[in-house]
């Protein structure tokens, strides 16, 4: 990555390309869309929603001109509300519970709650307030939607609540880790004002185990919160993977949040390994770069990809290109070091695994080339196992061990969310319940903390 990153250019024409690329409701649409909601009493689109938010109360708030009081809805419900409106999978969850499906097209539910919180974000609405404080202090680990989800519940409720974060910026994975022209980066960091404005601190730039210690934050603190979300993509661990032309997807993807724009993938082939969400956002970058074809390599078939269903439609609209049950065996370089064909290999699917999806086999001599100027990966992410292990916390490869109703883990102060619990079979990786996890978090930790006071009397 850092060979693909060095070269880096800003020009207006690429800046246009990572421009938000579905333009809001205007105040008319909004109205038009929001009159025609039934305003269910018993809404199913409610139960749909993770984060329970009451639906058809904002969007009759937005027919009758409430706007403060429709954008006030959805983030009391949700906190990240805002980036949920243009990331969440709407259309399996509350629009795809909406009655109208039955008889004409569902409400876009999405759009109205995009239109919503962008009228508070241009207004510069301060939608919430802190509370009294209790005396009591609470450390999070990590400023991702389920680290800031609990940070602000914790807030309103008199907390002193320090979350420390290791990049420059809070945030998390809606900050760094998603497409601009689906998610500006100053909408993630208007809901971290958000929090902030109900005191919550936000030490950026603090590493856990370099600049502050886990016993520390054990020992100063009334409880923890992990909530580190996901690291790095790992290595592919194929032949010829230190050539020239090899990328992380979660960087290349962050580096234009950053609104650095490499000039390397300019006429380029380009190759992602990988069929889930950053998959995609790491294709639909490189064609947005100027990549001239991009391809996505899976090993499964596109039954088993794990992408989003409008994100792959998104990529297919962009250009991409996908071959499945296709794997990488070897990159092959030219006399300079630089990637020049990848050696693939065809595969099958057999007998079911331990994961409950059917195994992907190399088919012998099945090995073809094609030719490629620069590798995305994208298969996935390793765990922060060093913070897990410095806490002393029990884990499965990285995955947290919670009580499913408190999300309290093997250390009775230290509770744990979002990605650090996902995974191997456990949750749904979506932004949407990662903030949900964290309101839930928040509440558990209140009432242990209300509870041992209790005991104390």
């Amino acid at each position: 990555m850092e060979n693909l990153l060095q070269n880096l250019m800003s020009t207006e024409d690429l800046a246009d390309n990572f421009k938000e690329s579905k333009p809001s409701y205007n105040a008319q649409e909004a109205l038009d869309e929001a009159n025609r909601c039934l305003y269910c009493y018993d809404a199913p689109c409610i139960t749909a929603c993770p984060t329970g938010i009451n639906i058809p109360s904002f969007i009759k708030k937005i027919a009758s001109g409430n706007l403060k009081g429709s954008a006030k809805t959805i983030m009391e419900a949700n906190p990240v509300g805002a980036s949920c409106a243009r990331v969440c999978p709407t259309e399996e969850l509350c629009e795809g519970a909406c009655v109208l499906n039955d008889s004409t097209k569902p409400i876009m539910i999405g759009d109205l709650q995009r239109f919503a919180t962008d009228w508070a974000i241009k207004n510069e609405q301060v939608l919430f307030k802190k509370g009294e404080k209790n005396g009591k202090n609470i450390a999070i680990v990590g400023s991702g939607p389920a680290g800031l989800s609990a940070a602000r519940e914790l807030g309103r409720m008199g907390y002193e609540v320090t979350v420390f974060e290791g990049k420059k910026e809070a945030g998390g994975l809606d900050t760094h880790g998603i497409v601009p022209f689906r998610l500006p980066k100053d909408i993630s960091l208007w809901e971290v004002e958000q929090v902030e404005n109900v005191g919550v601190e936000i030490r950026t730039n603090v590493e856990v185990g370099k600049d502050i210690f886990t016993d520390d934050l054990v020992l100063n603190y009334d409880a923890v919160m992990l909530a580190v979300g996901m690291s790095k993509v790992p290595k592919l661990g194929i032949e010829g993977e230190d050539l020239a032309g090899i990328c992380d997807a979660i960087e290349l993807v962050e580096e234009t949040k950053n609104k650095n724009y490499s000039a390397e993938f300019a006429g380029k082939r380009v190759a992602v390994i990988g069929a889930g969400n950053t998959a995609i956002d790491g294709a639909t970058t490189s064609v947005r770069l100027g990549a001239d074809n991009v391809q996505i390599l899976y090993r499964r078939t596109e039954a088993e990809m794990t992408a989003y269903e409008f994100e792959y439609e998104f990529a297919k609209q962009e250009g991409v290109e996908f071959r499945w049950l296709t794997a990488p065996k070897r990159l092959i370089g030219d006399n300079k070091g630089y990637l020049k064909q990848m050696e693939c290999v065809q595969m099958e699917l057999q007998e079911t695994g331990s994961d409950g999806r059917r195994r992907p086999v190399e088919i012998q001599g099945s090995e073809f080339l094609i030719d490629v100027d620069i590798v995305v990966k994208a298969i996935g992410q390793t765990r922060h196992t060093h913070i897990i292990d410095a806490f002393g916390l029990e884990h499965n490869g990285g995955v947290v061990k919670v009580d499913p109703e408190t999300y309290l883990t093997s250390n009775p102060k230290v509770y744990a969310a979002g990605d650090a619990i996902f995974g191997k079979g456990i949750g749904e990786a979506m932004v949407v319940s990662a903030a949900q996890q964290g309101k839930e978090t928040a509440y558990a930790i209140h009432q242990q903390l209300v509870e041992s006071r209790t005991e104390c009397v």
